[in-house]
């Protein structure tokens, strides 16, 4: 398989470790290297197998990059990006992680140096853990990686990302930072918002008698607070019109409950069934973007 030469992971987490660790364990890199703000955290990562050597200066691990992915929350993606790409070599490639992307690739385009050498990605797999423990070479096999290029990325860049996520076992799916945004609202975003308002409209002293349906459905509430809220403001437009979409259907579920209208609640319920076992069939269960979307590359 193709080598990447040095690659720098800014934000050795969950999403960032588990890039090392894939990365390491496939050979793909000649050396590995964490960037992270806490000494502690990137010997972490060093002992975990995820990155070769780490360090908290950004210059230092970055200078000699051929690849770097940014991997940092979202409100401080496209700083980062920035960045990096005033220390980075001039045939650098850089990417990102990020789980919202309008905004971000908007502020980079603004800067040409680092307009030049970008391509956002998001990759579609995580967990409601986080931090580098929870990392895992395996987590991207058979998931979606979404590429958001736009008219100003360069083309050289882009053939670029293509190759380095599939490299990590992802598939490939490209649409626009704005079709992006409004699909994830609905197949990600939405989920943990609602996680979240289930998770805290059980009163708390009732929690020993709940099981297996409040345990599956607010999963996700588990996540990092700082992370999901910066997420959540940064796509809160397309949010925002998830949630009126979700009220909606409540609407109508409420009505039929209040009229005990019993076809209306069973035809109801056979959609939300019917929807959940369209994505149950999807080949390998790959995730959130898989047939939801008109972009290029959807199966």
């Amino acid at each position: 398989m193709e080598q990447f030469g040095t690659v720098a992971i800014l934000g050795v987490g969950l999403i960032g470790g588990s890039i090392g660790l894939a990365l390491r364990s496939r050979g793909l890199a000649r050396e590995v290297v964490g960037i992270g703000r806490h000494a502690g955290s990137i010997d972490e990562a060093v002992q975990r197998g995820a990155i070769d050597r780490g360090t908290t200066e950004l210059r230092q691990g970055i200078a000699s990059a051929d690849v770097v992915v940014v991997c940092t929350p979202v409100d401080r993606v496209a700083e980062d990006v920035r960045l990096c790409a005033g220390v980075a070599g001039p045939d650098v490639l850089i990417t990102d992680a990020g789980s919202s992307k309008r905004q971000i690739v908007d502020l980079v385009e603004r800067q040409p140096q680092s307009s030049g050498v970008f391509v956002g990605a998001h990759p579609v797999a995580g967990s409601e853990k986080k931090g580098v423990a929870h990392a895992r070479g395996d987590l991207f096999e058979g998931r979606p990686c979404v590429l958001t290029p736009t008219s100003s990325t360069p083309p050289d860049r882009l053939s670029r990302a293509r190759r380095f996520w599939s490299s990590l076992g992802c598939r490939i799916v490209e649409m626009t930072p704005a079709e992006h945004d409004e699909i994830l609202a609905y197949t990600s975003h939405l989920p943990h918002a609602v996680a979240g308002a289930l998770a805290s409209a059980v009163p708390a002293d009732w929690l020993p008698l709940a099981a297996g349906a409040f345990r599956d459905c607010t999963r996700v509430a588990a996540a990092d607070t700082a992370l999901w809220t910066a997420i959540f403001r940064e796509n809160r437009g397309a949010l925002l019109k998830a949630l009126d979409s979700l009220r909606e259907r409540l609407a109508s579920f409420q009505f039929a409950l209040m009229t005990d209208d019993e076809d209306a609640i069973r035809r109801w319920w056979d959609e939300a069934r019917l929807r959940r076992e369209r994505f149950e069939r999807l080949p390998g269960n790959p995730g959130v973007v898989s047939g939801q979307s008109p972009a290029r590359n959807l199966p």
